[in-house]
């Protein structure tokens, strides 16, 4: 078994550099350094290295990251699911539901990325959601995200293109054998709108000291597209033909210090009225959106919390303006939190097995209309949500999920649900 240390091929390295040059090339054989551990891993673990957890970089999910594991040349990777949906017959207030089962292929994904030498790399993802494009068909092909990357040094990197907004833990890392549960959070689709692209430019490093930061200017939110039930999520221009009156600012810093150990903070600012002003009144919408977040990794145990706070400044002369009544009008704050985690009982169950079998539960809540000013509040918007259920991984990159969503609103009109997902990676 092949066991060298970071810090012995540093040395090593660095020796074999003459004196003088030394300050001049530390920064490339750090590089270097990193490519070289990403080969010794891959050699020690075998085929399962190459989309293992332990080699995500710069905040991506492991197939994601592939890019920064090559010295040169084309990457390919991808992940997709496969959703089936059963939905109660009744809502809570045992109303009919009148929902039938759904069954889809709800993503597949290629990455495609190329490495054009230590410091400069492309990544980018394609997506094919809900397996048809075409009139009717409700499929759509969209690109998620498409940048470039110039690495000067591991603790400072530029970054332009089409970019992951560094909110929550699952816009970055949504890959289906990486995320707990057959459906990401509901907090992290209806408070941090995942998957939340844009276009913009920023900087990304990994500090010695064990913290990783990612900051970025982008195009901003367009506010005629929020709503009370889904708070920004129809504000995402989502880099297509985007416009450009106010940017936003956003970033994240988290400490990784120890293994197994992820805790932070990520927030977004920007005004988010991009159209002209009316001629009535003058419009400035500052939308904030602020999360702490932790993952914790130890032998079969994962475990996750998130708590989200959002702001949305001029909420009652921008609903005014859209025409917004009643408890269609927009909430000047939104919130979620949740908590999951799962558990590999197959080695308990069987010392050595090569399968995981991973039982696991969420609890969340979230409100995406509170503080509302001119009507009230739509109780509807306040939900509840409870996930419990199974998952089975044959390999470390593919797994089945089983679960049950126990839904509520304060208004009692959710549908709670059975799902099943195929999900996989490589």
């Amino acid at each position: 078994m092949i066991r060298v240390s970071k810090a012995a091929l540093l040395l090593m390295l660095t020796l074999a550099v003459p004196a003088a040059a030394q300050d001049d090339r530390i920064d490339e054989l750090e590089r270097k350094v990193d490519v070289l551990t990403q080969e010794i891993e891959g050699l020690r673990l075998g085929v399962a290295a190459d989309t293992s957890a332990s080699l995500s970089r710069y905040g991506f999910a492991p197939a994601a990251s592939k890019v920064y594991g090559v010295t040169r040349g084309v990457t390919i990777g991808g992940y997709g699911e496969l959703l089936l949906e059963k939905f109660d017959r009744e809502r809570e207030d045992d109303a009919p539901s009148n929902r039938i089962p759904q069954l889809d292929y709800l993503r597949n994904i290629l990455y495609v990325g190329f490495k054009f030498d230590d410091r400069l790399l492309f990544n980018s993802e394609i997506e094919l959601e809900h397996a048809v494009v075409g009139e009717g068909q409700g499929g759509e092909i969209t690109l998620e995200f498409a940048y470039l990357d110039y690495l000067w040094r591991p603790a400072f990197g530029l970054r332009a293109g089409m970019l992951l907004v560094p909110i929550g833990l699952v816009n970055e890392w949504h890959e289906p054998p990486v995320f707990i549960g057959t459906r990401r959070p509901d907090v992290e689709q209806r408070i941090i709108p995942t998957t939340w692209r844009a276009n913009g430019a920023g900087i990304f490093g990994q500090l010695p000291s064990g913290f990783a930061y990612r900051a970025y200017l982008t195009e901003g939110l367009d506010a005629t597209g929020f709503t009370a039930g889904s708070a920004l999520r129809d504000g995402r221009q989502s880099g297509s033909r985007s416009k450009l009156t106010h940017p936003a600012v956003s970033g994240r810093l988290d400490y990784e210090g120890l293994a197994g150990l992820l805790i932070g903070v990520s927030g977004y600012r920007g005004d988010s009225w991009q159209d002209a002003q009316p001629a009535d009144t003058l419009l400035s919408p500052r939308t904030t959106l602020f999360d702490v977040h932790a993952r914790v990794q130890y032998l079969g145990l994962e475990a996750r919390a998130l708590a989200v706070f959002g702001q949305l400044e001029d909420a009652a002369d921008l609903s005014d303006h859209l025409g917004l009544a009643g408890q269609s009008r927009l909430g000047g704050r939104f919130h979620g939190h949740y908590v999951e985690a799962a558990y590999d009982v197959a080695p308990l169950l069987r010392p050595g097995a090569s399968w995981a079998l991973l039982p696991y539960a969420r609890f969340e809540r979230y409100d995406t209309q509170e503080d509302v000013s001119g009507g009230p509040e739509n109780p509807a918007n306040e939900r509840t949500t409870i996930t419990a259920g199974l998952g089975v991984k044959p390999h470390p990159n593919v797994i089945l999920k089983l679960d049950r969503q126990s839904r509520r609103n304060v208004a009692e009109t959710e549908t709670s649900q059975w799902n099943v997902q195929l999900g996989y990676l490589y």
